[in-house]
């Protein structure tokens, strides 16, 4: 009995440690900066990072993708099959089996996580040219993909979790023809938790676009004088997390929205030094990972790295 005890007493105070380095409760003895690597021309682009805390970079620089922990301050190289013509790869997201997909080029593909590959989907040339796919974020049916040579967010149908063919689901511009008809540079992408709306940064009009999925209706989401010419995003709730380089001091921008996404108020700006051209970021507890990308002086100067900081709408 008493060694019962004592075991089960050494057993809370091994889980209470390990909560301690990896979850919420823990922030404060995380690292700050997690370098992703050390190898010349990486160019990190694109971050995830899942429930366990497992974190994924991809690299504009080389197309490889880069796995690492909030744990441990150093990723290390994830070898993906299928991906070795890609030169880029950008956006990354996990799915809730674990599953990684990523897109680059005209590519989108979905990795286990041993690396091997389940699906790979190519998107057809738009009215501009060739795809050149940017983000990309998964619902319960459909994984929405933008393109940043296009005005165009492709569509795969997700079926038991099986991906089908990558289509053009919407022509932005064609939805409001008034605006202009090139460089609309679509960027971060995300969904409501129904699916229902997703919200499409654009960096060519410094806004960010709201689409009823249903109806394929695209209005502009009011952020009062604030210009938001937004590149990667996350939405939690009814909180918009938008990283800004350009027209506005680089960082992550934290806008509280109305209930139907429609408008929303500028709360929190994150900016300074700790910054090296950021290009997107990743939620995990009271934290941001924010991807340092120094893709404004390629091929930048190692090591390459994530940046972390307290995120201010934790409670």
């Amino acid at each position: 009995m008493r060694v019962t005890t004592r075991l089960l007493c050494l057993g809370a105070v091994v889980l209470l440690a390990v909560a301690g380095q990896t979850g919420p409760a823990g922030a404060r003895e995380l690292p700050d900066h997690y370098v992703v690597s050390r190898d010349p021309g990486i160019l990190p682009e694109g971050i995830t990072v899942e429930r366990d805390g497992t974190m994924y970079v991809s690299s504009d620089g080389t197309g490889r993708l880069f796995r690492g922990h909030v744990g441990a301050p150093q990723l290390r190289p994830f070898a993906v099959r299928g991906i070795d013509g890609r030169a880029k790869t950008l956006g990354v997201h996990t799915d809730a089996r674990g599953r990684v997909y990523s897109v680059g080029g005209a590519n989108l593909t979905v990795h286990d996580r041993s690396g091997r590959l389940l699906a790979s989907r190519s998107a057809e040339a738009g009215p501009l040219g060739a795809a050149d796919l940017n983000d990309l974020v998964i619902t319960k049916d459909a994984v929405y993909v933008t393109d940043w040579a296009n005005p165009v967010v492709h569509r795969a149908e997700l079926h038991g979790g099986r991906l089908g063919p990558l289509r053009p689901w919407l022509d932005i511009r064609s939805a409001f023809p008034q605006f202009p008809a090139q460089y609309w540079l679509l960027n971060g992408i995300v969904a409501d938790r129904t699916g229902r709306t997703l919200l499409v940064a654009s960096n060519g009009t410094e806004a960010v676009w709201r689409v009823d999925v249903g109806s394929r209706a695209v209005e502009q989401v009011r952020l009062g004088d604030q210009s938001f010419g937004a590149d990667g995003m996350v939405l939690h709730g009814q909180t918009l997390y938008a990283v800004l380089n350009y027209g506005a001091p680089a960082g992550v921008y934290v806008a509280e929205l109305s209930e139907d996404l429609r408008s929303g108020t500028v709360r929190h700006r994150i900016t300074g030094e700790r910054f090296d051209l950021p290009t997107t970021l990743a939620r995990y507890g009271c934290r941001l990972y924010v991807v340092n990308s120094q893709l404004d002086d390629p091929p930048g100067r190692p090591p390459y790295t994530v940046s972390a900081v307290p995120d201010p709408m934790c409670r």
